[in-house]
């Protein structure tokens, strides 16, 4: 039986860390995807497929830093991810296979695919969680900097996923 997630269900986020000489005067973001789709169906071909607007990202959150994240700077962020990180692409995962909790597929981001894999683990209730490292060069991606490039956002960030309990 296949299931649908998206933001109603679950959540889809990236996790950044900050690097460089300067890296105490950036922040460490969580960042939350707002439009997604993912469809797991264990008969399907693909078994998990997943879609998401690269404009729908929101910064939750940033750690660290000489002073806090106000709602412009989020936004400023946001805009920054959209307009020079992933240039406003489709974000698009289709799985090629699944043997137990790992799951392998090809990527698509930024206008590029490559393939990628990650462990997609059950959990009490029916809920899922997993996590992947993507590398952005790997994509033709070029990590933010600032500050005559003293001030990076490393070129590794986590995308996760968390579902409600099955049914919920």
């Amino acid at each position: 039986m296949a299931r649908v997630f998206g933001p109603d269900n679950a959540t889809l986020t990236v996790r950044t860390k900050r690097i460089g000489a300067a890296s105490k005067a950036g922040h460490d973001l969580l960042i939350e995807v707002g439009s997604w789709s993912a469809t797991l169906d264990p008969e399907g071909d693909p078994a998990l497929t997943l879609t998401a607007d690269p404009r729908s990202l929101r910064v939750l959150e940033g750690t660290g830093g000489i002073q806090a994240l106000d709602d412009e700077a989020k936004a400023g962020i946001a805009q920054t991810i959209d307009e020079e990180v992933l240039v406003g692409a489709p974000i698009e995962f289709r799985s090629t296979s699944i043997e137990g909790e790992r799951v392998e597929g090809e990527l698509e981001l930024a206008g590029k695919r490559h393939p990628i894999s990650f462990e997609l683990a059950p959990g009490e209730a029916g809920r899922l969680s997993g996590s992947a490292t993507v590398t952005q060069s790997d994509w033709g991606m070029k990590p933010y900097s600032a500050l005559f490039g003293t001030l990076k956002v490393a070129d590794e960030v986590e995308v996760a996923v968390e579902t409600e309990p099955h049914g919920g």
